[in-house]
Protein backbone atom coordinates (compact mmCIF):
# COMPACT_ATOMS: atom_id res chain seq x y z
CA UNK A 1 0.00 0.00 0.00
CA UNK A 2 1.44 3.34 -0.90
CA UNK A 3 2.63 5.85 1.89
CA UNK A 4 1.93 9.69 0.99
CA UNK A 5 1.99 12.56 2.52
CA UNK A 6 -0.36 15.67 3.03
CA UNK A 7 0.10 18.62 3.80
CA UNK A 8 -2.87 21.43 4.86
CA UNK A 9 -2.81 25.24 5.54
CA UNK A 10 -5.41 27.06 7.75
CA UNK A 11 -5.07 30.58 6.74
CA UNK A 12 -7.16 32.07 10.08
CA UNK A 13 -7.06 35.43 11.07
CA UNK A 14 -4.91 35.27 13.86
CA UNK A 15 -2.97 31.94 13.06
CA UNK A 16 -2.06 29.71 11.10
CA UNK A 17 -2.57 26.40 11.64
CA UNK A 18 0.18 23.61 9.27
CA UNK A 19 -0.68 20.27 9.85
CA UNK A 20 1.53 17.30 7.94
CA UNK A 21 -0.20 13.86 8.09
CA UNK A 22 1.47 10.27 7.04
CA UNK A 23 -0.98 8.92 4.72
CA UNK A 24 -1.19 4.90 4.01
CA UNK A 25 -4.60 3.69 2.89
CA UNK A 26 -7.19 4.46 5.22
CA UNK A 27 -4.60 5.21 8.20
CA UNK A 28 -4.04 8.84 9.00
CA UNK A 29 -1.32 9.61 11.27
CA UNK A 30 -1.06 12.95 12.19
CA UNK A 31 3.15 13.50 12.20
CA UNK A 32 3.45 17.79 12.61
CA UNK A 33 0.97 19.98 13.69
CA UNK A 34 1.95 23.87 14.86
CA UNK A 35 -0.32 27.35 15.17
CA UNK A 36 1.49 30.24 14.50
CA UNK A 37 0.36 33.96 14.46
CA UNK A 38 -0.88 35.18 11.32
CA UNK A 39 -0.71 38.86 9.25
CA UNK A 40 -2.13 39.95 6.55
CA UNK A 41 -5.77 38.73 7.05
CA UNK A 42 -8.96 40.34 8.09
CA UNK A 43 -12.24 37.89 8.44
CA UNK A 44 -10.23 35.27 6.92
CA UNK A 45 -9.72 37.24 3.61
CA UNK A 46 -5.73 37.54 2.96
CA UNK A 47 -6.17 41.51 2.51
CA UNK A 48 -1.76 41.70 1.89
CA UNK A 49 -0.26 39.00 0.20
CA UNK A 50 3.29 40.38 0.81
CA UNK A 51 2.50 40.53 4.85
CA UNK A 52 0.67 37.47 4.84
CA UNK A 53 3.78 35.39 3.89
CA UNK A 54 6.25 36.81 5.89
CA UNK A 55 5.01 34.56 8.54
CA UNK A 56 3.41 31.75 6.60
CA UNK A 57 6.62 31.39 4.65
CA UNK A 58 8.56 30.79 8.45
CA UNK A 59 5.93 28.35 9.26
CA UNK A 60 6.58 26.47 6.61
CA UNK A 61 10.55 26.01 7.15
CA UNK A 62 9.87 25.34 10.44
CA UNK A 63 8.13 21.94 9.64
CA UNK A 64 10.21 21.52 7.06
CA UNK A 65 13.19 21.63 9.42
CA UNK A 66 11.56 19.51 12.00
CA UNK A 67 10.24 16.74 10.01
CA UNK A 68 13.49 16.90 7.47
CA UNK A 69 11.27 17.38 3.92
CA UNK A 70 10.64 19.40 1.24
CA UNK A 71 6.47 20.34 1.25
CA UNK A 72 6.12 21.09 -2.42
CA UNK A 73 2.32 21.09 -2.07
CA UNK A 74 -0.40 22.09 -0.30
CA UNK A 75 -4.30 21.76 0.25
CA UNK A 76 -5.72 25.04 1.81
CA UNK A 77 -8.94 26.90 2.95
CA UNK A 78 -11.21 29.24 0.81
CA UNK A 79 -12.32 32.35 2.76
CA UNK A 80 -15.75 31.74 5.16
CA UNK A 81 -16.59 35.63 4.70
CA UNK A 82 -18.43 37.25 1.74
CA UNK A 83 -19.90 34.24 0.58
CA UNK A 84 -23.36 33.86 -0.67
CA UNK A 85 -25.59 30.83 -1.33
CA UNK A 86 -27.72 30.63 -4.83
CA UNK A 87 -29.90 27.42 -5.89
CA UNK A 88 -28.97 25.56 -9.27
CA UNK A 89 -30.57 23.31 -11.34
CA UNK A 90 -29.39 20.80 -13.94
CA UNK A 91 -30.83 17.87 -16.02
CA UNK A 92 -29.84 15.58 -18.63
CA UNK A 93 -31.56 12.71 -20.75
CA UNK A 94 -30.38 9.66 -20.32
CA UNK A 95 -29.30 7.75 -23.40
CA UNK A 96 -29.32 3.87 -22.12
CA UNK A 97 -32.62 4.35 -19.11
CA UNK A 98 -32.39 0.65 -18.63
CA UNK A 99 -29.06 0.58 -17.43
CA UNK A 100 -28.22 2.15 -13.47
CA UNK A 101 -27.31 5.74 -12.46
CA UNK A 102 -23.58 5.86 -11.57
CA UNK A 103 -21.84 8.21 -9.47
CA UNK A 104 -20.00 9.38 -12.44
CA UNK A 105 -23.58 10.33 -13.60
CA UNK A 106 -24.02 12.44 -10.50
CA UNK A 107 -21.13 13.80 -10.75
CA UNK A 108 -21.14 14.79 -14.25
CA UNK A 109 -24.49 16.56 -13.82
CA UNK A 110 -23.15 18.52 -10.83
CA UNK A 111 -20.38 19.70 -12.63
CA UNK A 112 -22.73 20.44 -15.77
CA UNK A 113 -24.92 22.75 -12.99
CA UNK A 114 -22.07 24.45 -11.84
CA UNK A 115 -20.91 25.46 -15.28
CA UNK A 116 -24.15 26.94 -16.72
CA UNK A 117 -24.93 29.04 -13.31
CA UNK A 118 -24.85 32.33 -14.28
CA UNK A 119 -22.31 34.93 -11.99
CA UNK A 120 -23.07 38.55 -11.91
CA UNK A 121 -19.91 39.54 -12.52
CA UNK A 122 -16.79 36.50 -13.86
CA UNK A 123 -13.89 38.56 -13.01
CA UNK A 124 -14.65 39.62 -9.46
CA UNK A 125 -16.69 36.12 -8.46
CA UNK A 126 -15.77 32.52 -8.32
CA UNK A 127 -17.93 29.49 -7.26
CA UNK A 128 -16.21 28.06 -3.89
CA UNK A 129 -18.44 24.79 -4.17
CA UNK A 130 -21.77 23.08 -4.13
CA UNK A 131 -24.14 20.88 -1.99
CA UNK A 132 -26.60 18.50 -3.68
CA UNK A 133 -29.65 19.32 -2.17
CA UNK A 134 -31.61 16.51 -3.68
CA UNK A 135 -32.34 14.86 -7.47
CA UNK A 136 -35.27 13.72 -8.87
CA UNK A 137 -36.04 10.29 -11.55
CA UNK A 138 -39.10 9.28 -13.49
CA UNK A 139 -41.30 8.20 -10.60
CA UNK A 140 -39.32 9.58 -7.15
CA UNK A 141 -38.65 12.91 -6.46
CA UNK A 142 -36.54 14.31 -3.63
CA UNK A 143 -33.74 11.37 -3.06
CA UNK A 144 -30.17 12.19 -1.91
CA UNK A 145 -27.67 11.55 -3.39
CA UNK A 146 -26.66 7.93 -1.85
CA UNK A 147 -30.37 7.01 -2.91
CA UNK A 148 -30.55 7.72 -6.42
CA UNK A 149 -26.86 5.83 -7.16
CA UNK A 150 -28.57 2.45 -8.43
CA UNK A 151 -31.91 3.22 -9.28
CA UNK A 152 -33.16 3.09 -13.13
CA UNK A 153 -34.46 6.11 -14.58
CA UNK A 154 -34.64 7.80 -18.52
CA UNK A 155 -34.58 11.41 -16.97
CA UNK A 156 -32.47 12.44 -14.08
CA UNK A 157 -33.04 16.12 -12.35
CA UNK A 158 -31.07 17.46 -9.64
CA UNK A 159 -31.18 20.93 -7.09
CA UNK A 160 -27.90 22.37 -5.81
CA UNK A 161 -26.80 24.77 -3.09
CA UNK A 162 -24.13 26.68 -4.94
CA UNK A 163 -21.48 28.98 -3.09
CA UNK A 164 -20.07 31.96 -4.60
CA UNK A 165 -17.34 34.54 -3.24
CA UNK A 166 -14.41 36.87 -4.15
CA UNK A 167 -12.24 35.88 -7.03
CA UNK A 168 -9.52 38.28 -5.75
CA UNK A 169 -9.95 36.79 -2.32
CA UNK A 170 -8.58 33.65 -4.20
CA UNK A 171 -6.33 34.83 -6.68
CA UNK A 172 -4.44 36.70 -3.59
CA UNK A 173 -3.75 33.16 -1.87
CA UNK A 174 -2.30 31.97 -5.27
CA UNK A 175 0.05 35.02 -5.07
CA UNK A 176 1.35 33.96 -1.75
CA UNK A 177 2.32 30.33 -2.82
CA UNK A 178 3.46 30.95 -6.15
CA UNK A 179 6.23 33.43 -4.04
CA UNK A 180 7.13 30.83 -2.40
CA UNK A 181 7.88 28.10 -4.85
CA UNK A 182 4.65 25.63 -3.32
CA UNK A 183 1.62 24.79 -5.24
CA UNK A 184 -1.58 24.88 -4.44
CA UNK A 185 -3.11 21.30 -4.78
CA UNK A 186 -6.64 21.66 -3.84
CA UNK A 187 -8.92 24.73 -2.58
CA UNK A 188 -11.61 23.62 -0.08
CA UNK A 189 -14.82 25.37 1.18
CA UNK A 190 -14.51 24.66 4.37
CA UNK A 191 -17.41 24.33 5.99
CA UNK A 192 -18.50 21.16 5.00
CA UNK A 193 -15.04 19.48 5.20
CA UNK A 194 -14.86 20.99 9.00
CA UNK A 195 -18.69 19.42 9.58
CA UNK A 196 -17.61 15.77 8.31
CA UNK A 197 -14.36 16.05 10.80
CA UNK A 198 -16.62 16.96 13.91
CA UNK A 199 -19.89 15.94 13.35
CA UNK A 200 -21.37 12.41 13.37
CA UNK A 201 -23.28 11.02 10.37
CA UNK A 202 -26.29 10.52 12.98
CA UNK A 203 -25.80 14.56 13.61
CA UNK A 204 -26.23 15.61 9.98
CA UNK A 205 -28.80 13.31 9.53
CA UNK A 206 -30.91 14.12 12.58
CA UNK A 207 -30.81 18.39 12.14
CA UNK A 208 -27.38 20.23 13.87
CA UNK A 209 -26.29 24.09 13.63
CA UNK A 210 -22.37 23.40 13.41
CA UNK A 211 -21.30 27.41 14.19
CA UNK A 212 -17.74 27.64 13.85
CA UNK A 213 -16.14 30.72 15.74
CA UNK A 214 -13.20 31.83 14.44
CA UNK A 215 -10.58 35.02 15.10
CA UNK A 216 -12.65 37.05 12.23
CA UNK A 217 -15.53 35.43 11.09
CA UNK A 218 -18.06 33.24 13.02
CA UNK A 219 -20.25 31.08 10.67
CA UNK A 220 -23.16 28.92 10.97
CA UNK A 221 -24.01 25.40 8.66
CA UNK A 222 -27.13 23.62 9.05
CA UNK A 223 -27.60 20.17 8.30
CA UNK A 224 -30.58 18.10 8.01
CA UNK A 225 -31.06 14.79 6.24
CA UNK A 226 -27.41 14.35 5.68
CA UNK A 227 -27.13 17.79 3.67
CA UNK A 228 -26.12 21.27 4.39
CA UNK A 229 -28.58 22.86 4.04
CA UNK A 230 -27.90 26.73 4.68
CA UNK A 231 -24.64 28.60 5.19
CA UNK A 232 -23.69 32.02 6.21
CA UNK A 233 -21.13 33.73 8.04
CA UNK A 234 -20.53 37.04 10.31
CA UNK A 235 -17.61 39.08 10.16
CA UNK A 236 -17.00 39.07 13.64
CA UNK A 237 -15.14 36.62 16.12
CA UNK A 238 -12.49 36.10 18.63
CA UNK A 239 -10.60 38.89 17.49
CA UNK A 240 -13.76 41.46 18.01
CA UNK A 241 -13.70 40.64 21.67
CA UNK A 242 -9.76 41.09 22.22
CA UNK A 243 -10.93 44.33 20.47
CA UNK A 244 -13.32 45.31 23.02
CA UNK A 245 -10.89 44.82 26.07
CA UNK A 246 -8.16 46.77 24.25
CA UNK A 247 -10.06 49.77 23.82
CA UNK A 248 -12.34 49.57 27.42
CA UNK A 249 -8.66 48.78 29.24
CA UNK A 250 -6.85 51.30 27.41
CA UNK A 251 -3.91 48.62 26.58
CA UNK A 252 -2.40 46.78 23.41
CA UNK A 253 -4.18 44.07 21.84
CA UNK A 254 -1.23 41.81 22.53
CA UNK A 255 -2.18 42.57 26.21
CA UNK A 256 -5.64 42.39 25.70
CA UNK A 257 -5.57 38.79 23.73
CA UNK A 258 -3.32 37.56 26.78
CA UNK A 259 -6.15 38.48 29.26
CA UNK A 260 -8.87 37.00 27.13
CA UNK A 261 -7.86 34.12 27.41
CA UNK A 262 -6.71 33.61 31.01
CA UNK A 263 -9.18 35.51 32.43
CA UNK A 264 -12.04 36.03 29.83
CA UNK A 265 -15.18 34.42 30.51
CA UNK A 266 -19.07 35.03 29.71
CA UNK A 267 -21.88 35.39 31.91
CA UNK A 268 -20.19 37.17 35.18
CA UNK A 269 -22.77 36.46 37.57
CA UNK A 270 -22.04 33.18 37.24
CA UNK A 271 -18.46 33.69 38.08
CA UNK A 272 -18.33 33.07 41.31
CA UNK A 273 -14.95 33.73 43.40
CA UNK A 274 -13.35 34.93 39.93
CA UNK A 275 -15.37 37.54 39.60
CA UNK A 276 -13.52 39.24 42.70
CA UNK A 277 -10.21 39.51 41.33
CA UNK A 278 -8.68 42.49 39.93
CA UNK A 279 -6.07 42.71 37.77
CA UNK A 280 -3.02 45.29 37.76
CA UNK A 281 -1.97 46.36 34.26
CA UNK A 282 1.66 47.39 34.80
CA UNK A 283 1.82 50.30 32.07
CA UNK A 284 1.66 53.45 33.63
CA UNK A 285 2.58 54.93 37.23
CA UNK A 286 -0.20 54.37 39.21
CA UNK A 287 -0.85 50.78 38.28
CA UNK A 288 -4.25 50.45 36.15
CA UNK A 289 -6.50 48.28 37.71
CA UNK A 290 -9.31 46.39 36.02
CA UNK A 291 -11.77 43.77 37.37
CA UNK A 292 -12.09 40.38 36.09
CA UNK A 293 -16.14 40.64 36.39
CA UNK A 294 -15.86 43.97 34.33
CA UNK A 295 -13.81 42.36 31.22
CA UNK A 296 -16.47 39.40 31.26
CA UNK A 297 -18.99 42.00 31.31
CA UNK A 298 -17.39 43.32 28.42
CA UNK A 299 -16.66 40.03 26.68
CA UNK A 300 -20.40 38.90 27.53
CA UNK A 301 -21.82 41.76 25.64
CA UNK A 302 -20.43 41.09 22.22
CA UNK A 303 -20.74 37.43 22.61
CA UNK A 304 -24.83 37.99 23.42
CA UNK A 305 -24.51 39.92 19.80
CA UNK A 306 -22.76 36.79 17.81
CA UNK A 307 -25.13 34.42 19.35
CA UNK A 308 -28.61 36.61 18.28
CA UNK A 309 -26.67 37.12 14.65
CA UNK A 310 -26.32 33.02 14.29
CA UNK A 311 -30.16 32.20 15.65
CA UNK A 312 -31.26 34.68 13.45
CA UNK A 313 -29.32 32.82 10.48
CA UNK A 314 -30.55 29.29 11.65
CA UNK A 315 -33.86 30.86 11.31
CA UNK A 316 -33.82 32.00 7.94
CA UNK A 317 -32.67 28.41 7.03
CA UNK A 318 -36.22 27.04 7.70
CA UNK A 319 -35.04 24.57 9.86
CA UNK A 320 -35.05 25.59 13.73
CA UNK A 321 -37.51 23.15 14.71
CA UNK A 322 -35.71 20.44 13.15
CA UNK A 323 -32.41 20.61 14.90
CA UNK A 324 -32.31 17.13 17.28
CA UNK A 325 -28.70 17.10 17.58
CA UNK A 326 -29.28 20.92 18.58
CA UNK A 327 -25.86 23.42 18.12
CA UNK A 328 -22.34 22.45 17.68
CA UNK A 329 -19.37 24.88 18.96
CA UNK A 330 -16.00 24.50 17.23
CA UNK A 331 -13.21 27.19 16.33
CA UNK A 332 -10.81 28.83 18.06
CA UNK A 333 -13.72 31.12 20.42
CA UNK A 334 -15.51 27.73 21.14
CA UNK A 335 -13.45 27.58 23.88
CA UNK A 336 -14.11 30.75 25.63
CA UNK A 337 -15.20 29.80 29.74
CA UNK A 338 -19.58 30.00 29.60
CA UNK A 339 -19.67 30.42 25.90
CA UNK A 340 -21.38 27.03 25.29
CA UNK A 341 -24.03 27.94 28.41
CA UNK A 342 -24.60 31.71 27.38
CA UNK A 343 -25.54 30.12 23.74
CA UNK A 344 -27.81 27.19 25.65
CA UNK A 345 -29.46 29.86 27.84
CA UNK A 346 -30.13 32.36 25.15
CA UNK A 347 -31.38 29.54 22.17
CA UNK A 348 -32.99 26.80 24.30
CA UNK A 349 -31.15 24.11 22.05
CA UNK A 350 -28.75 21.04 23.55
CA UNK A 351 -24.99 23.14 23.23
CA UNK A 352 -22.40 21.10 22.77
CA UNK A 353 -18.00 21.82 21.87
CA UNK A 354 -17.05 19.85 18.42
CA UNK A 355 -13.87 18.22 18.66
CA UNK A 356 -11.96 16.67 16.14
CA UNK A 357 -13.54 13.25 15.84
CA UNK A 358 -11.24 9.99 16.24
CA UNK A 359 -10.86 9.69 12.24
CA UNK A 360 -6.73 9.95 12.84
CA UNK A 361 -4.04 9.20 15.20
CA UNK A 362 -1.00 11.54 16.08
CA UNK A 363 1.90 11.67 17.70
CA UNK A 364 2.21 15.22 18.11
CA UNK A 365 0.59 16.35 21.74
CA UNK A 366 -2.92 17.36 22.38
CA UNK A 367 -3.03 20.13 20.38
CA UNK A 368 -4.16 18.37 17.06
CA UNK A 369 -7.33 17.83 19.15
CA UNK A 370 -8.49 20.91 20.01
CA UNK A 371 -11.36 23.03 18.28
CA UNK A 372 -8.86 25.40 16.79
CA UNK A 373 -7.52 22.70 14.64
CA UNK A 374 -10.67 21.31 13.13
CA UNK A 375 -10.42 22.90 9.65
CA UNK A 376 -6.52 21.82 9.32
CA UNK A 377 -7.44 18.53 10.52
CA UNK A 378 -10.82 18.11 7.85
CA UNK A 379 -8.71 19.41 4.60
CA UNK A 380 -6.47 16.41 5.31
CA UNK A 381 -8.90 14.11 5.63
CA UNK A 382 -11.02 15.13 2.83
CA UNK A 383 -7.92 15.36 0.54
CA UNK A 384 -7.02 11.56 1.67
CA UNK A 385 -10.60 10.59 0.90
CA UNK A 386 -10.17 12.44 -2.99
CA UNK A 387 -6.46 9.99 -3.07
CA UNK A 388 -4.52 13.44 -3.94
CA UNK A 389 -0.68 12.64 -4.58
CA UNK A 390 2.69 13.17 -2.06
CA UNK A 391 2.60 16.31 -1.19
CA UNK A 392 6.26 16.32 0.20
CA UNK A 393 9.74 14.99 -0.78
CA UNK A 394 13.25 13.68 0.96
CA UNK A 395 16.48 15.01 0.25
CA UNK A 396 18.35 11.85 -1.56
CA UNK A 397 21.35 11.06 1.00
CA UNK A 398 24.57 11.47 -0.79
CA UNK A 399 27.11 8.69 0.91
CA UNK A 400 30.62 9.14 1.93
CA UNK A 401 33.07 7.60 -0.67
CA UNK A 402 34.76 5.64 2.06
CA UNK A 403 35.17 1.61 1.44
CA UNK A 404 34.07 1.06 5.19
CA UNK A 405 31.05 3.16 5.00
CA UNK A 406 28.73 -0.77 4.79
CA UNK A 407 30.81 -1.65 7.98
CA UNK A 408 30.46 1.53 10.31
CA UNK A 409 27.98 2.17 12.75
CA UNK A 410 26.63 5.30 10.43
CA UNK A 411 28.03 7.10 7.06
CA UNK A 412 28.09 10.83 6.33
CA UNK A 413 26.13 12.88 3.77
CA UNK A 414 28.64 16.04 3.24
CA UNK A 415 26.26 19.11 3.17
CA UNK A 416 27.09 23.01 3.07
CA UNK A 417 27.04 23.40 7.19
CA UNK A 418 29.08 20.06 7.63
CA UNK A 419 28.22 16.32 7.61
CA UNK A 420 24.78 14.76 8.11
CA UNK A 421 24.32 11.28 9.75
CA UNK A 422 21.43 9.66 9.28
CA UNK A 423 21.25 6.72 11.83
CA UNK A 424 23.72 8.65 14.56
CA UNK A 425 21.65 8.68 18.25
CA UNK A 426 23.38 11.87 20.31
CA UNK A 427 23.13 12.82 23.64
CA UNK A 428 19.70 14.77 22.94
CA UNK A 429 18.01 11.74 21.74
CA UNK A 430 17.56 12.84 17.98
CA UNK A 431 18.20 11.40 15.06
CA UNK A 432 19.79 12.82 11.93
CA UNK A 433 21.68 15.64 13.56
CA UNK A 434 23.04 18.15 11.84
CA UNK A 435 26.88 18.53 13.58
CA UNK A 436 29.30 21.64 11.87
CA UNK A 437 31.84 20.44 9.78
CA UNK A 438 34.85 21.78 12.56
CA UNK A 439 33.11 19.44 15.34
CA UNK A 440 32.83 16.52 13.33
CA UNK A 441 36.15 16.66 11.09
CA UNK A 442 37.26 15.67 7.87
CA UNK A 443 35.87 12.83 6.04
CA UNK A 444 37.61 9.56 6.71
CA UNK A 445 40.54 8.79 4.19
CA UNK A 446 40.03 5.66 1.96
CA UNK A 447 42.05 2.75 2.64
CA UNK A 448 44.18 0.50 0.69
CA UNK A 449 43.43 -3.12 0.37
CA UNK A 450 46.31 -3.94 1.37
CA UNK A 451 46.97 -1.66 4.44
CA UNK A 452 43.48 -2.77 5.63
CA UNK A 453 44.16 -6.54 5.07
CA UNK A 454 47.60 -5.89 7.27
CA UNK A 455 45.37 -4.06 10.03
CA UNK A 456 43.38 -6.40 10.41
CA UNK A 457 45.91 -9.26 11.09
CA UNK A 458 47.75 -7.55 13.41
CA UNK A 459 44.94 -6.85 15.79
CA UNK A 460 43.68 -10.44 16.09
CA UNK A 461 47.71 -10.83 16.89
CA UNK A 462 47.34 -8.30 20.36
CA UNK A 463 46.18 -9.81 23.30
CA UNK A 464 42.49 -9.27 24.00
CA UNK A 465 41.96 -7.30 27.27
CA UNK A 466 40.08 -8.92 29.98
CA UNK A 467 37.13 -8.40 30.34
CA UNK A 468 35.66 -7.07 33.40
CA UNK A 469 33.13 -8.67 35.70
CA UNK A 470 30.35 -7.41 35.86
CA UNK A 471 28.68 -5.94 39.03
CA UNK A 472 25.25 -7.89 38.75
CA UNK A 473 27.32 -10.67 38.25
CA UNK A 474 29.64 -10.37 41.48
CA UNK A 475 26.44 -9.70 43.40
CA UNK A 476 24.71 -12.70 42.40
CA UNK A 477 27.56 -14.69 43.44
CA UNK A 478 28.26 -12.67 46.85
CA UNK A 479 24.13 -13.57 47.34
CA UNK A 480 24.89 -17.36 46.24
CA UNK A 481 27.78 -17.46 48.53
CA UNK A 482 25.98 -15.41 51.43
CA UNK A 483 23.15 -18.23 51.01
CA UNK A 484 25.06 -21.44 50.87
CA UNK A 485 26.94 -20.41 53.86
CA UNK A 486 23.21 -19.57 55.83
CA UNK A 487 22.09 -23.09 54.96
CA UNK A 488 25.38 -24.63 56.52
CA UNK A 489 24.70 -22.74 60.03
CA UNK A 490 20.82 -23.91 59.81
CA UNK A 491 22.23 -27.49 59.09
CA UNK A 492 24.47 -27.50 61.69
CA UNK A 493 22.50 -26.02 64.20
CA UNK A 494 19.99 -28.78 63.39
CA UNK A 495 22.27 -31.20 63.65
CA UNK A 496 23.75 -30.11 67.15
CA UNK A 497 19.72 -29.72 68.43
CA UNK A 498 19.31 -33.44 67.23
CA UNK A 499 22.32 -34.69 69.13
CA UNK A 500 21.26 -32.97 71.97
CA UNK A 501 17.53 -34.73 72.46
Amino acid sequence: MDERYIASIDLGTSKFGLCVARVKGDDVQVVYYKETPSAGIRASVVQNPMKASVPLKKAIEEAESELMIKILQVVVGMPRSDVRQETATGGIVRSNPDEYISEEEVESLKEMALESYPLDDENTQIMYGAVAQSFSIDDQIQLVESDVVGTLSSALEGNFKVFIGSKRATTAVDKIFNSMGIALEKKYFLPDVVAKTVLSEEDRQNGVALVDVGAGVTSVAVYHGGIMRSYAAIPFGGKTITGDIRTECSISEELAEKIKVKFGACMPGKLASLSEKVLQIRLTEPYKEVSVKYISEVIDARCREIIDAVLYYIQESGLENNLRGGIVLTGGGASLVNFANLFKEMSGYEVRIGFPRHLFSASVGTGVYNPSATSAIGMVLAAKDDRLPDCITRPEPVWADAPEAAETESAAEETAEGFFVPDATFDSGEQGTLIPEEEYGEAPAEEKPEEKKKEKEKKKKEPKPKKERMWWKKLGENMKTGLLNFYDEVTREDDENDNKE
